[in-house]
């Protein structure tokens, strides 16, 4: 989409991609305007340090501005962060589920509380560096996978409405990141060849165990005991936000065979571990779910991606009554995680998604 003068506010984390989709909006007639979230309280400054919001990002966005003759804004959304982010990333493991905190910074934070910012400086549009590509038709827009398959990102913005999309802009969607790099160095960004960030911005060394002690305290974990499949108990353990669906490292030993975390119960307390194959579920629900152009009325055949780093299975999903829908894979999958997101594909756009919810295993009271 062409700016021809239009204002645009540009979300810049300090690192390659924002910087390089500054440049080709600019080239694009875009009027741009780069903004940095700083998300960090004051006291936790020293562990953002090395992060994508933290102080050095803000300084690197600071001189990409700097040199691509653009003006550029700190916005603290510290407060905000902490309450719709990291607050919901705790709580989900207190519920026994896996949470995912980058699509509610991008729902709530860079597509929400940033747009407010936007309006406010005289820009209709938002735009970020995801690999993801927006369509904008006449009358909807439509949400596609970026063309970098390693690098795609539309799994990560299911949840934004039709009003978001329709005033969002991603420029590096039908790039690869080799050629970003390339256009970076020849700008002369010292950017250039910046390691991405692989982590959980906010927690240290993507050490979830280890932030949760220091945000809840250990007096907070929800202790309980380890069960088998048949009920029989096997250990204590010190906290279900210790455990994921899936899981193998860390439970206890004395079994035949691996074990693995196959459900976990915040009413009771209880995980519960079983066999591998115990893992492999044939279908599922998920709550939440937003339509991107319209819930279908029938069943859909779909492509779905039930965590960030799945190649995708074909499915049926039926829609629910409450917002819910009921999905039916054609081949079975394993560690199906509640509190992850499942994202809805045909072909390669994004027709919708859900939080995937949990399903008990069968054990005997």
């Amino acid at each position: 989409m062409k700016g021809n003068g239009r204002r645009v506010l540009l979300g810049m984390s300090g690192g390659v991609d924002s910087s390089v989709a500054a440049s080709l909006l600019q080239k694009d007639g875009w009027e741009v305007i780069g903004v940095t979230m700083k998300v960090w309280p004051q006291d936790c400054i020293s562990r953002a340090e090395d992060k994508c919001c933290g102080p050095s990002a803000i300084a690197d966005a600071r001189g990409v501005a700097h040199r691509l003759g653009i003006p550029h804004y700190v916005v603290d959304e510290a407060d905000n962060f902490e309450k719709i982010v990291i607050d919901y990333f705790a709580s989900e493991y207190r519920l026994g589920r896996t949470p995912n905190p980058c699509v509610m910074c991008n729902e709530h934070l860079k597509f929400g509380n940033l747009r407010t910012k936007a309006r406010s400086l005289g820009a209709d549009f938002i735009a970020t560096g995801h690999y993801a590509i927006i369509d904008h038709l006449d009358s909807k827009a439509v949400l596609r996978k970026g063309r970098d398959a390693r690098k795609d990102q539309s799994y990560f913005l299911f949840s934004l409405g039709q009003d978001q999309l329709q005033h969002a802009l991603t420029p590096l969607g039908g790039m690869e990141k080799p050629a970003i790099r390339e256009i970076a160095r020849e700008l002369g960004l010292k950017v250039a060849d910046k390691v991405d960030s692989q982590e959980i911005c906010f927690v240290p060394g993507n050490d979830y165990k280890a932030f949760l002690r220091g945000h809840l305290g250990e007096e907070e974990f929800h202790r309980g005991g380890i069960y088998d499949t048949q009920g029989n108990f096997i250990a204590d353990h010190e906290g279900i936000e210790m455990f994921t669906i899936g899981q193998r490292k860390g439970l206890p030993g004395g079994s035949p065979r691996p074990r693995y975390v196959l459900d976990i119960d915040p009413d009771t307390n209880r995980v519960i571990v079983g066999d591998e194959e115990d893992l492999v579920k044939e279908q599922f629900e998920v709550d939440r779910v937003n339509w991107l152009d319209g819930e279908p009325a029938e069943p859909k055949a779909i492509s779905v991606k039930i965590r960030y780093a799945h190649p995708g299975a074909d499915a049926l999903v039926h829609p629910l009554p409450g917002g819910k829908a009921r999905i039916e894979l054609a081949s079975p999958q394993r560690a199906i995680t509640p509190g992850q997101a499942a994202v809805f594909y045909d072909g390669d756009i994004v027709v919708g998604g859900g939080w995937i919810v949990r399903q008990p295993a069968p054990v005997p009271a």
